[in-house]
């Protein structure tokens, strides 16, 4: 019998649903039980493809080559497994769907209206979904936080479903208690307001998770019970913690996945998280420090450094410094700094190793070239995904092959050396201005040289890793490139386009045109990521 956990928030976004309900997922899977997540975006945004990263975060790409929101990538993560485009609805998704079905006629002219035809398209995905990855368990994240207006009708699926089977489904509220310094007390009327905003959609949680600085104590779990017509035993503790990982054990000691369970009326189960613990006890015996600096331009908004835009490279990192038994300190270097100051570049020399992530745009390019330039020069390990890969070419190109026009269509059209070029497919779709989710999206099968470090990282010659993006190494310049030295490590047996790069005679300079950071976990991290991490340790 499947069972289904809606998961909102309440108060303010970016207080930890993803994680959360990631989490829960951990502990209930750790049960022996079938899991699946769901993430409802209340955008009108189709996917999350045209969404600008500084703004809404990472954009990540399941494995169908769907672009949706950087949760989807906790799941993964946490859950060990894989999604599609099945498990991320968005507004612009439900809606799209309904007006082409009115438009085929497949309402026998009956009139469609928002409600209930939207809910209803909405419970239809939670259950194909459902369906799909043959869960026990379904847990659906809703975006943003209670009360807001475009929220609604996915909160109206949900009640819908709770009213067709009661004893199936069930709510869990994610609400922040915030600490004000001037006052020094943890306030509980947030909360109360969240859940009674929850009521008014005809929605009573079953269970509140409390956010907050510190953990709760007694006075704010009566508090909560008595406000929020809730048993104190359904009040869960979710304090901050210095690592996401550590969140399940959290759940856990407060017993939330046994609590669950009797919500549903089914019987105890023993819990096993311990190749989660086993995880968690080699973060402990990290020793030494590796610097890593990441060249980007999608971190700056206002006063504030959004690291949410290359969210995976993090949490890629993180997992290999674990297996490494290594901390790591990572510092955002603006692509731009290097353009305004050319002298500056040789701060570089400072770090162990550089990541150039992905990207699109002319935006930072020069500074990012200038950073691929002394890492080739000064034997600094350097690992470049995806613009980061296209980047070097052209970097190779302009200063080793001796191509002093040497670029990509992307930043000049007319250039006289297009290293770096569109797919001709990809030419009509730009200038038909067909751009959201039109790109090289999802797995690809990419063939190994066993005559390269990549192989020697892989240890076989057949992988598959997900793109994103529209520009390619043209093929008309891959002679010149590898009689000069570059190494097309890794190629697509389909289209013969060129997947890795590499140069010989260097302590680690990888090229990716995948991204390798949407496949790493912290039970399974990325050998690209282990491998450079390793050979930065070195340096």
């Amino acid at each position: 019998m499947k069972r289904y956990i809606f998961v909102a928030g309440g108060v303010m976004s970016g207080i930890g649903k993803g994680v959360s309900t990631a989490s829960i997922g951990k502990i209930l899977k750790g049960k022996g039980f079938e899991v699946t997540a769901v993430k409802i975006d209340p955008y009108v945004n189709v996917d999350a493809g045209t969404m600008n990263p500084v703004e809404h975060g990472e954009v990540f790409v399941t494995k169908d080559g769907s672009e949706c929101d950087q949760d989807i990538g906790n799941y993964e993560r946490f859950l060990g497994k894989e999604f599609t485009k099945k498990n991320y609805i968005t507004t612009g998704k439900v809606y799209k769907h309904v007006i082409e079905k009115e438009r085929n006629l497949e309402y026998d002219g009956k009139c469609v209206e928002v409600v209930p035809d939207i809910p209803n398209e909405t419970i239809r995905r939670i259950k194909e979904a459902a369906k799909k990855d043959k869960a026990d368990f379904t847990l659906i994240e809703i975006g943003g936080t209670i009360g807001e207006y475009q929220n609604l009708l996915f909160l109206e699926a949900a009640r819908m479903m709770k009213l067709k089977n009661p004893n199936r489904v069930l709510f869990i509220l994610v609400s922040y208690l915030p600490t004000p310094k001037t006052i020094g007390e943890m306030k509980t009327k947030p909360t109360q307001n969240a859940s009674r905003r929850l009521n008014e959609a005809g929605i009573q949680p079953d269970i509140i998770l409390g956010r907050a600085e510190a953990p709760l104590d007694k006075p704010r779990r009566e508090k909560i019970s008595n406000f929020c017509n809730i048993d104190k035993e359904f009040v869960i503790s979710a304090p901050d913690v210095k690592s996401i990982y550590t969140i399940p054990v959290n759940f856990q000691k407060e017993n939330l996945g046994e609590k669950i369970l009797k919500k549903f009326g089914i019987e105890k189960r023993k819990k096993d998280l311990s190749d989660w613990r086993k995880m968690l006890e080699r973060r402990e015996g990290r020793k030494g420090t590796v610097k890593i600096g990441i060249v980007g331009k999608y971190f700056e908004t206002g006063n504030f450094t959004l690291t949410d835009s290359y969210i995976s490279v993090i949490e890629a990192l993180r997992h290999a410094s674990w297996s490494l038994k290594t901390n790591i300190e990572i510092d955002w270097i603006f692509a731009e700094d290097y353009e305004k100051n050319r002298e500056k570049v040789a701060e570089i020399k400072n770090y162990d190793g550089i990541i150039v992530p992905g990207g699109f745009g002319s935006r930072g390019v020069k500074g990012k070239i200038k950073t691929i330039k002394y890492c080739r020069e000064k034997k600094i390990p350097f690992l470049g995904l995806c613009l980061g890969m296209q980047l070097s070419v052209i970097e190779f190109a302009r200063n080793v092959v001796g191509l002093k026009n040497a670029n990509s269509t992307e930043f000049n059209e007319s250039c006289q050396e297009p290293v770096i070029d569109l797919m001709e497919e990809q030419k009509r779709l730009v200038k038909e201005s067909a751009f959201g989710g039109t790109m090289r999206l999802g797995n690809y099968i990419c063939k190994l040289n066993k005559k390269t470090a990549s192989y020697k990282l892989y240890k076989e010659t057949k992988i598959k890793e997900r793109h994103r993006h529209r520009y390619e190494l043209n093929n008309d310049y891959e002679k010149e490139l590898k009689k000069s030295g570059l190494v097309l490590a890794g190629i697509n047996p389909e289209s013969d386009l060129t997947e890795i790069i590499e140069l010989k005679d260097h302590p680690f300079f990888i090229g990716t045109q995948f991204h390798p950071e949407f496949k790493s976990g912290p039970l399974k991290p990325h050998p690209l990521f282990k491998g450079f991490l390793k050979a930065a340790k070195e340096h």
